[in-house]
């Protein structure tokens, strides 16, 4: 990783530097100026350590001297571009704090879950230019600094059209620091296609397993795929058609995930080439004691049915459960074993 030649290192404010948020930020110091902007517990232990970043490849320890860090939204005074990593409830907000004191030229770049942070920011910041962002991969915390990006994919960003003052410059920056990045033209249909696939966050918290193993057995998978059959008619009455973003189309892949286990292996082993640290970030919410972002995930689903008189049971009933595992003690929410948790969507798996 080098710096980009004949440009001038960009200055990129993180805003809610959580997992995903210090992953980007530490990758991107190594060619730009970047400022991590989160919880003062979690910027005071990247202060008192420095960073470091485990994943793909050999680890990567990211000095503290090259990363600025701050718990305030002033932050982001000078950047040229900031990425918007809080969570979906949390937008809105931040949106708001943003405004007061985002320069005239920056970029804001929401890398987010679910289909409306873009537009949600877009109203809080008239005449700023906002784009769409997706990480595909799966970031843990390990450490009180340290992350681990335990599953693969390329970045995918709004492509602007402008390259002066839209995303290419930061996919210039994103690609020399080694993040591997896509331009793309139809990202409400990345961000749709990326909702089919976060559907299964709420399952493998409630697992309590590692992604790998959970996507490994049938029954889970089985909960998945009612999920995603729900959002694919609940897609379809809205006029939306998800983007597709791997070798299965999107409509195939509920038949897919209900295939027997050995089958399953065969045809479709690259959804399961993930690390054994690997697990969903509503798992960790649930370690932690945070409200994860069931509503807008399944929540989103339930929305969209409704509104067309659908039904989406699986997807409701999935919210209820992780409201339970949220008002539990950080931690002890209770493991479902796939058979379990499949009964209680309503389902044989037949």
């Amino acid at each position: 990783m080098a710096s980009i030649p004949d440009r001038p290192r960009l200055r990129i404010a993180v805003l809610g530097a959580g997992s995903i948020g210090c992953h980007l930020g530490g990758m991107l110091a190594a060619v730009a100026d970047v400022t991590l902007i989160g919880r003062p517990a979690a910027m005071a232990a990247i202060e008192r350590a420095g960073l470091t970043l485990t994943g793909p490849g050999s680890a990567r320890e990211i000095h503290h001297l090259r990363l600025a860090t701050g718990t305030a939204e002033a932050g982001v005074s000078e950047a040229d571009y900031v990425l918007v990593t809080v969570k979906s409830a949390d937008t809105a907000a931040a949106g708001r704090a943003l405004a007061e004191h985002l320069g005239p030229s920056s970029t804001v770049v929401s890398f987010q879950n679910g289909l409306h942070n873009p537009d949600l920011l877009r109203a809080e910041l008239p005449g700023h230019r906002v784009l769409a962002g997706m990480v595909p991969y799966n970031v843990v915390r390990t450490g009180p600094a340290s992350f681990h990006q335990g599953s693969g994919g390329k970045l995918m960003l709004q492509e602007s059209g402008d390259d002066s003052a839209g995303g290419a410059a930061f996919a210039a920056a994103a690609r020399a620091a080694g993040l591997g990045l896509a331009l793309r033209q139809d990202m409400p249909a990345v961000q749709a296609a990326k909702l089919l696939m976060n559907l299964n966050n709420a399952v493998n918290a409630l697992s309590g397993l590692p992604l790998r193993e959970q996507l490994g057995r049938r029954d889970y998978r089985t909960c998945l795929a009612l999920c995603q059959r729900e959002a694919l008619a609940a897609f379809r009455a809205e006029g939306i058609r998800p983007a597709r973003l791997g070798p299965v189309p999107p409509a195939w892949t509920p038949g897919v995930l209900r295939l027997p286990d050995p089958l399953f292996q065969r045809l479709a082993g690259a959804s399961l080439r993930i690390d054994a640290q690997a697990r969903s970030s509503m798992w960790e919410d649930l370690q932690r004691g945070r409200t994860t972002e069931v509503d807008s995930l399944q929540g989103e689903i339930v929305t969209l049915a409704r509104r067309h008189h659908l039904p989406s049971p699986a997807n409701a009933r999935l919210i209820t459960l992780i409201r339970a595992a949220e008002a539990s003690a950080p931690g002890t929410a209770r493991h479902w074993t796939g058979p379990e948790l499949l009964a209680a969507l309503g389902s044989d798996g037949n």
